[in-house]
């Protein structure tokens, strides 16, 4: 993972880039994960099944969910985990129920707003369509359509003049449905036919899916030395890429001290309150699994629990040079300075000064530097996986990640060093 000339790798930033285009759903982001953790020798175990205390890597999926570890050899019952979190989700246009719609001559696709995504960076784009098929058999589908099938288009100026006095307003319900063909008639069941059609599967097997819509626009390498990057999802897949390489790097270790832990949760952007969220069970779940199939007690756990630290990676904003004034004045996060500390100290985040110390102590071992975020005491702080996972599991949480820019539009922009030195500050927070 560390290179001896530096902080940054072009072929980790390369391959960030390549996991990005392959993760247009949190569906996809997870198999890309478990994909990499496979070949780094975990091996899936299902969440039904009767877990044992073996040593190696191991997984569990559910849905847009991943959590990973790696239990050391010797590793006793009440050995406590250092934990990598973040999340899969990313704010864009989801399919809804009955989807087929239109008007006027042009065929549409009804979508639903998915968390806060700015709006205004969808227009105008050449969209795919993503996501999970659930098939009547019980099982399900992952299905890419990675072509310029949708767009939502924007109103001419010469019909909107007052843009320039009042900015663009876009209603979220009539501006925001993409077209994807034309038509007068409306025929229920059109794009579910048509998923079936390039996925190969028969008529009517398709009675549920889970779609979303996301630009094809590949990520890029940008400016005059390609320093920065421009990419979609960075907002959090830059985080999970990062773990996920993190994780499998430190498993091919001996004498880890701690057991390594990569939890990847769905639905960060709407509050995290599902199964697959942080505000669930599925992360204390494994955990004490884990702890049980060690031949551990109650009393095993808690101790485990009571010595576990956890990293919240999630993206945070650098300095906007056109909107510095919008920054606290003493706090500028750069791109390509290192990640971030992230503070609030109305617990929006979870850092302290003793997460501090663990994340600077991480950083020094890497030899990588960080910088810290706050947000102005004018503007609202938002949060992430970093409260959640210290309230819900009473777990040492500290909140990090990586400054970008742009952060919810369809493309963001980060520096280009910058996933490469999270990632081996990551590498030595699961070192211990």
């Amino acid at each position: 993972m560390r290179t001896p000339s530096g902080p940054f790798d072009r072929g980790h930033t390369e391959d960030l880039m390549s996991f990005l285009a392959a993760s247009p759903s949190p569906y996809h982001a997870v198999a890309s994960a478990a994909e990499r953790l496979e070949k780094a020798g975990f091996r899936q175990v299902e969440e039904t099944d009767a877990w044992d205390g073996t040593t190696g890597g191991k997984y569990v999926l559910r849905g847009g969910a991943i959590v990973a570890w790696y239990v050391p050899e010797g590793a006793a019952a009440n050995t406590p985990f250092r934990i990598v979190g973040a999340h899969t989700d990313s704010p864009n246009l989801r399919v809804k129920p009955q989807p087929d719609a239109g008007a006027h001559g042009w065929r549409q696709i009804a979508v639903e707003i998915y968390g806060g995504p700015l709006l205004n960076s969808w227009l105008d784009r050449d969209l795919g369509l993503a996501g999970r098929l659930s098939l009547r058999d019980g099982t399900s589908r992952l299905v890419n359509i990675d072509r310029p099938l949708l767009r939502v288009p924007q109103l001419a100026i010469h019909m909107d003049r007052s843009v320039h006095t009042d900015g663009l307003k876009l209603d979220k319900q009539k501006h925001m449905q993409p077209i994807w063909g034309l038509g007068d008639d409306v025929h229920e069941g059109d794009l579910i036919r048509f998923l079936e059609e390039e996925t190969g599967l028969g008529e009517g097997d398709v009675t549920g899916w889970d779609l979303m819509t996301y630009a094809i626009e590949a990520p890029a390498f940008l400016g005059r030395d390609r320093e920065l990057v421009a990419g979609p999802r960075m907002d959090n897949l830059l985080s999970v890429h990062a773990a996920t390489a993190a994780l499998a790097a430190v498993a091919a270790q001996e004498d880890l001290p701690y057991i390594p832990v990569l939890a990847a949760f769905d639905h960060e952007e709407n509050g995290s309150q599902s199964d697959t969220g942080a505000d669930g069970p599925l992360l204390g779940t494994v955990l004490e699994r884990s702890v049980f199939a060690r031949g551990g007690s109650y009393e095993d756990r808690a101790r485990a629990f009571a010595g576990t630290v956890c990293l919240s990676s999630d993206t945070g904003h650098a300095v906007h040079p056109n909107y510095a004034e919008r920054h606290d004045p003493t706090h500028h996060p750069r791109a390509n300075g290192g990640p971030i500390l992230k503070v609030n100290v109305n617990n929006r985040y979870a850092t302290d000064g003793a997460g501090r110390a663990v994340f600077a102590a991480a950083c020094d071992k890497a030899g990588v530097p960080f910088q810290s975020f706050v947000s102005n005491n004018a503007m609202p702080c938002g949060t992430t996986i970093g409260p959640i996972t210290a309230a819900r599991h009473g777990i040492k949480t500290v909140d990090i990640g990586v400054a970008i820019l742009s952060m919810h539009s369809v493309r963001e922009l980060c520096g280009a060093d910058d996933p490469h030195m999270l990632a081996n500050a990551l590498v030595a927070f699961l070192e211990g």
